[in-house]
């Protein structure tokens, strides 16, 4: 179906009194009605199994925090780099261990700031407060709170045009609603979230929300990190996911180009029907590419604890560092000694031990301040984070 564009261009003045066409967009629901073919309707259920299977994980897992640790942050990692920065995980985990990372530390403060960011929203959740304006506000205001972006108004909805692409307005790529719009747009995205009018299947909606959050553009810096969190936030909302295992960054940046000429062709042409398949493909993709990664720790926790048990002696402490190294696979002897309760000659030895037998390796070549990885197991996560 061709719609046309769903929404209209107003006149916006903007600092230097250039005047731009700025794009408003139309409430959700789509109108007219999606249509759902055949095709379409194979591809939505086959993302909704997917994600059931994905769910499952929670109860299957013998320690899903532990997974949901490091998955959380691979997915920080991968949405900030969307957005431009160069920290890696490696760098992220060195920073929360109150090590140097090899990033300016703003960088990896950003990555900090969405781990925090997601983790507050899931936990107002859990206290039954609405996925709302309000809580938007206050997961922006913790994505911002310092480092990069931390002048850009943190937890206020913009006062001033902004646009996407270009140097200034009148060169830009787009230009979203001028601020004056903003109230009732966000306004009725929020009832749309609350099943106003109507109710909206939960996959369709996180889908159709999306765009319409990239399209207000309601900040002046951290649209894209936001609008990306609100997708497993609202999974976990509507109860289609127990805790946040899915992220769709890792899909949209190996895919960047079709993700925003979709974001485009729904502004312009009224695709809804595109971009829905187009994300419904990525949501079956990351969900079976979750499942899998988990069950290949898995894998290699159970193998890696039968060579443990085997190293004699130190087996009993090398088991007791394992356990931790699931959680923060880069560690180091002070971290290790405090979170085992071992001694730190303990840790030391039990750390050579897993290192002759290929567990373990040190990475930084110093005789103090020492920092070792757990290897195999961060090759499985890092796994397209670049």
């Amino acid at each position: 179906m061709q719609r046309g564009p769903t929404g209209k261009f107003v006149v916006a003045s903007t600092v230097g009194n250039e005047t731009v066409r700025a794009f408003v967009p139309n409430p959700l629901p789509p109108k007219p009605p999606l249509e759902i073919d055949e095709s379409l309707r194979d591809v939505l259920d086959h993302a909704l199994l997917a994600l059931g299977r994905l769910d499952s994980l929670s109860t299957l897992l013998p320690a899903t925090n532990l997974f949901l640790y490091m998955y959380v942050r691979k997915e920080a990692v991968v949405s900030s780099q969307i957005e431009g920065t160069q920290s890696s995980l490696s760098d992220l985990l060195l920073y929360e261990l109150k090590e140097a990372p090899g990033v300016p530390l703003d960088d990896v403060a950003e990555v900090s700031n969405y781990v925090a960011a997601l983790e507050y929203g899931l936990k107002r959740l859990k206290e039954k407060f609405p996925l709302s304006n309000r809580l938007i506000r206050e997961i922006h205001k913790i994505l911002l709170s310092h480092g990069r972006g931390s002048d850009k108004s943190p937890g206020e909805f913009r006062r001033s045009q902004n646009w996407i692409g270009g140097t200034r307005p009148g060169n830009a790529v787009f230009v979203p609603p001028p601020p004056e719009k903003l109230p009732e747009a966000l306004s009725a995205l929020e009832m749309f979230l609350h099943d106003r009018p109507g109710k909206t299947p939960v996959l369709i909606k996180a889908a159709l929300a999306h765009v319409q959050f990239e399209t207000i553009h309601p900040f002046l810096d951290g649209n894209g990190r936001v609008g990306r969190l609100l997708i497993p936030l609202m999974l976990c909302s509507e109860g289609i996911l127990q805790e946040p295992l899915l992220y769709l960054s890792l899909y949209f940046k190996i895919r960047r180009r079709e993700y925003y000429d979709f974001l485009n062709r729904v502004r312009v042409e009224g695709d809804w029907e595109g971009w829905l398949r187009f994300f419904a493909e990525g949501v079956s993709q990351m969900a079976e590419n979750a499942v899998v990664t988990a069950r290949r720790l898995v894998d290699l926790i159970s193998e890696d604890k039968n060579l443990i048990n085997g190293l004699g002696r130190p087996s009993g402490s090398c088991l007791q560092i394992h356990q931790i190294l699931q959680r923060r696979p880069i560690n180091t002897i002070g971290s290790l000694s405090k979170g085992t309760g071992l001694s730190v000659p303990t840790v030391t030895s039990g750390l050579q031990a897993m290192i002759k037998a290929g567990l373990v390796e040190e990475i930084t070549g110093r005789r103090r301040h020492r920092i070792f990885k757990y290897t195999k197991y961060l090759e499985i996560i890092y796994e397209g984070t670049g």
